[in-house]
């Protein structure tokens, strides 16, 4: 029998799948054709800001994104430097079609995991017979009905197929079925959803034209360059990036958004055809241009498909006009007179799970055993798809196993702020994650993820021993050096007045500890050895990370002092089975909320919208003083 079946192939697919499989679980990933594995429907990019960040988080987890984007990626960069470690983030332009080869390479060669070509339509499920004699609604997950193969018994189905439920695409007025271009759209598998009494709603995406790059003026447009040595996405894979194309920044004009204008009533956007929400903050272009309309122009980045076809993703002006309004637009963009389009934009609406649906794990709250991750849940990006489908794989193999939920908080890890969002916050347009979401982001930095996630790694068995021990001997080094440098005091010789001078910084007047000259905006680790301090010279990875750690240290004192405070609230579990309706001077905003979401603690409950400080504290005081459980 089968353990674990994953309905999916794409970013949450793979993740879920490989984690199952990793953790010992005879896993199949059932997908309507190999050739769409890994498939970047959108842009051809991983990371980002915040979106680093998670891409990193799921690497240190054993995932697979970061090692296909290693090996996949054309350029890689590191975004935000000017700014403060905490937004610093690294992106990737990948090669569409190596990313998916690279992908398919790895999950079949893992062990344990097998993959089906097969489309899925029906969750199987059963009555269990002491249900039927008390006349309850429990139900027991059985397995899978696929269209070709027939019924297929698991213990646990995770759901990741992206737009794909009920998908319809917009071209201009015209409306097609399917996912995505060439994709056919799942609509047994919604109809079914639905039969189970499982909520759906509707969201939308876009995505923009592709043009033929041989067709395009580079000269007016800004080269961008990728960063030497280029960023790593995988802390072990050992995997060396290379920088290997460049992308190029435009802008629109006011003949652009004049074009745009004069086209909405032929826009499904504008004309009501599409009426479920988009992602806001990434619109497409005749939102920018109607709700943005102070704005001059707005940013066009020509970034290339792959490294073997002259294919370019125009991004920042997704679109869902017609083909000939497309046509006219991009050709009033400077460097674009003359381009071809090889593929037009288009929108697609599909089916979602609403967060009141599922649990803190992904488990669906109505049918135990059935988990869902990626778009599904109302997210937007590879990233984010990626983070949910590794917790949702975590989480199903974890319950077989006999092992504690996987739940991160919100002060371990992006994944973290990204489910307790997802399970506290209503979503009635695509989440996007963004490094303002997380309230401890200085501590959830890209160049730590490995470290601040090692243990967890360790617990749910994800990662290789030998990488394990490796990242435990970096931790222990760079808090080794840490003390090192508040015991180590120096003289101030005329290496270290060169270097003060050098750095722009008075020198110090005493003989200052190593960590309290380290400390100085312009002074590096790398200086202190210049002046021949008893320091050990260190790997660049656990250098930043000391430096980070000495110049921000009052901040993150700070935050960990607010993360020992919200834990005390987190600590307060919330019973599913409590009764709201029992809880005295509930406001009815708070109980219908309350008993919507079911938190699974205080904390949680805290961040829902429209449960305030009062209604927490009567919950507390219920809580403590002990109270009867519903029957339910």
């Amino acid at each position: 029998m089968t353990d674990v079946i994953v309905v999916g192939a794409g970013h949450a697919g793979m993740e879920a799948a490989a984690a199952c499989a990793r953790m010992g679980l005879a896993t199949k990933i059932v997908t309507l054709r190999k050739e769409e594995i890994g498939q970047m429907s959108c842009n051809p990019a991983i990371g980002g800001l915040a979106k680093g960040q998670l891409a990193r988080e799921v690497d240190a987890l054993g995932g697979l994104m970061g090692r296909i984007t290693d090996e996949a990626g054309i350029q890689f960069r590191m975004l935000n430097t000017r700014k403060g470690p905490a937004v610093h983030s690294p992106r990737a332009q990948a090669d569409r079609k190596l990313y998916k080869a690279v992908a398919r390479r790895i999950l079949e060669s893992t062990p344990n995991l097998e993959i089906v070509e097969d489309e899925a339509v029906e969750i199987l499920i059963e009555h269990p017979a002491s249900s039927i004699r008390h006349r309850t609604s429990s139900i027991h997950l059985t397995g899978l009905r696929c269209k070709r193969a027939g019924d297929m018994p698991a213990r646990a189905v995770i759901l990741t197929t992206g737009t794909f439920l009920q998908g319809l695409m917009h071209f201009g007025l015209e409306t097609k079925v399917g996912g995505r271009m060439g994709s056919p759209a799942a609509y047994p598998l919604s109809d079914n959803l639905r039969k189970l009494g499982v909520d759906l709603g509707r969201l939308k995406t876009g995505t923009p034209p592709r043009l033929d790059g041989r067709t395009v003026d580079f000269s007016a447009f800004e080269v961008q360059q990728g960063d030497e040595p280029p960023p790593r996405f995988s802390f072990w894979a050992g995997i060396e990036p290379k920088n290997r194309a460049v992308c190029h920044l435009g802008y629109t004009n006011e003949k652009t958004h004049e074009i745009i204008r004069a086209s909405l009533d032929r826009s499904p956007l504008y004309t009501g055809r599409i009426k479920s929400r988009g992602p806001r903050y990434c619109p497409s272009i005749e939102d920018k241009v109607v709700k943005f309309s102070h704005h001059p122009r707005h940013y066009v980045f020509l970034e290339p498909e792959g490294l073997d076809t002259a294919e370019l993703y125009v991004n920042g002006i997704a679109t869902s006009l017609p083909a000939d309004c497309q046509t006219a637009f991009v050709r009033t963009i400077r460097g674009l007179e003359k381009s071809e389009i090889t593929k037009f934009g288009y929108s697609v609406e599909y089916d979602y799970v609403p967060p009141h649906e599922i649990r803190s794990t992904l488990e669906c709250r109505k049918i135990p055993g059935l988990y869902v991750a990626g778009q599904i849940n109302g997210t937007s990006g590879y990233e984010e798809a990626a983070a949910l489908g590794l917790a949702a794989g975590i989480n199903a193999a974890a319950k077989i196993l006999g092992l504690p939920p996987f739940v991160l908080s919100r002060d371990q890890a992006y994944i973290g702020v990204l489910i307790d969002d997802l399970a506290t916050k209503s979503t009635d347009e695509p989440y996007r994650m963004f490094t303002s979401r997380a309230e401890y982001r200085l501590l959830l930095r890209q160049d730590n993820a490995h470290l601040r996630l090692r243990k967890i790694a360790e617990t749910y068995g994800l990662l290789p021993a030998e990488i394990l021990d490796r990242f435990k001997e970096e931790e222990e080094k760079r808090d080794e050096i840490l003390n090192s440098l508040r015991r180590t005091r120096l003289p101030v010789t005329e290496e270290m007045k060169r270097v003060c001078e050098f750095r722009n910084t008075a020198p110090p007047a005493g003989s200052p500890t190593a960590e309290e000259l380290l400390r100085r905006p312009f002074v590096r680790y790398e200086d202190l050895l210049a002046i021949n301090a008893p320091l050990a010279r260190l790997p660049s990875s656990v250098m930043a990370q000391v430096e980070i750690e000495v110049k921000y240290e009052g901040y993150i004192r700070r935050q960990r002092e607010a993360v020992d405070r919200a834990v005390r609230q987190e600590a307060h579990l919330i019973p599913e089975t409590l009764d709201y309706a029992a809880v005295p001077s509930l406001t009815l905003e708070a109980r219908e909320k309350l008993k919507k979401h079911l938190p699974r603690t205080l904390g949680q409950a805290a961040r829902l919208s429209g449960v305030s400080p009062a209604d927490i504290q009567n919950l507390l005081i219920y809580l403590t003083a002990g109270f009867p459980l519903s029957r339910e």
